[in-house]
């Protein structure tokens, strides 16, 4: 187990001379990044120079917390898991919260899981631009869930306010961090009663009754559009979702991307301008949104159906080699609005593209 000081004293080593990022150096480390932050809560750390770190554990009222972002103005929400990065700029609005499940609509678009969040930490870090601070959220492994940074429009004063609102009475450098619960493993194809699997998704009058529906049946996302009827789920070839991001920008399409770890789904709204291809990495790039995708961590490309009151909704979803969601696009719609056509189209498009690759 490495002490608190070792972890700090690396820590400025790897930021200030070699530029990593936090999640690379906590790798490096062979911590959490939520260890790597733990470790720099003590009031006697004041950063002045570049690598210097200072958190403020932060107590758990986690949708107090979050409802209070809104004074702090526009701000960059970043959600990720381990094969994606989705950054939205835009204002807290509107925070609610419904058992144990959050929700913002707006151009900051989340669901929150709050059951998952475990750590919170204020953090103010120097950097070569300067001082900058944020609000950064983690699960009972150490793993990030979800992080808040200021921008130079943010409103300092409020951000000051809200950490002495919400700041801990425990100080003490470190977290204990605990093993996530293992995955539920995928139960053999001929348990499941398929024929009712289908009927039950032929009779989904919402989107959202997806979840509950692979609840139900006992089956993981994945495993449960393999077992569609082949008219609500086909696989199409992994080079598509490269293919997918060019057209979107080409033909102006408004989309909505998903992506999500367990504690947080974030969603951007709307068109994209810029899509940056960067070896592994495919990138948007535009002003108020960014998205950093592994296409090498891309192992499954699904077309997914889904029966609604308003229509066919349709979405291009992406699996790593675990099965694990790492991303899904859609078309840009609101409840009670069909499917956009070009959309629809776009993706009939791909799916005709990827059978003549495969023949």
């Amino acid at each position: 187990m490495k002490s608190i000081d070792s972890i700090r004293q690396f820590f400025t080593i790897l930021r200030r001379e070699e530029k990593m990022r936090h999640r690379d150096i906590a790798e490096k480390l062979e911590i959490s990044e939520g260890e790597l932050i733990g470790a720099h809560v003590d009031a006697r750390l004041a950063p002045t120079e570049i690598g210097g770190l200072q958190a403020i554990r932060l107590c758990s009222e986690w949708s107090e917390i979050i409802s209070s972002v809104e004074f702090l103005g526009e701000v960059m929400a970043l959600t990720r898991n381990k094969s994606c990065v989705h950054e939205k700029v835009g204002v807290y609005k509107h925070a609610s919260k419904r058992g144990p499940i959050g929700l913002l609509v707006g151009e900051i678009d989340l669901r929150i899981f709050y059951e998952t969040w475990a750590h919170g930490f204020a953090v103010h870090e120097v950097t070569k631009n300067g001082p900058h601070r944020s609000l950064q959220f983690f699960d009972k492994s150490g793993a990030a869930v979800h992080k808040i940074h200021l921008k130079p429009q943010s409103i300092v004063e409020f951000f000051d306010a809200l950490v002495a609102k919400f700041k801990s009475g425990d100080q003490a450098p470190g977290i204990e961090v605990l093993g996530l619960d293992k995955p539920v493993v995928e139960i053999p194809d001929r348990e499941i009663n398929i024929g009712r699997f289908h009927q039950a998704w032929c009779h989904m009058k919402d989107t959202h009754e997806f979840y509950d529906l692979l609840k139900k049946f006992n089956v993981n996302r994945a495993q449960g559009l393999r077992l569609a009827k082949p008219e609500f789920t086909q696989e199409v070839c992994v080079s598509c979702i490269r293919d997918l991001l060019d057209i979107v920008v080409n033909t102006k399409t408004s989309i909505m991307v998903f992506v999500g770890n367990p504690g947080v789904i974030q969603i951007h709204s709307g068109p994209v301008k810029n899509v940056v291809h960067m070896k592994a990495w495919i990138n948007i790039m535009d002003p108020r949104f960014n998205l950093h995708l592994r296409a090498d961590h891309v192992a499954q490309v699904w077309v997914v159906r889904k029966p609604t009151v308003d229509g066919i909704v349709t979405s291009i979803e992406l699996f790593d080699e675990q099965g694990e969601t790492i991303a899904m696009f859609f078309g840009e719609r609101k409840p009670g609005n069909p499917e956009l056509d070009s959309w629809r189209t776009l993706v009939q498009d791909l799916v005709e593209k990827s059978a003549t690759i495969g023949a």
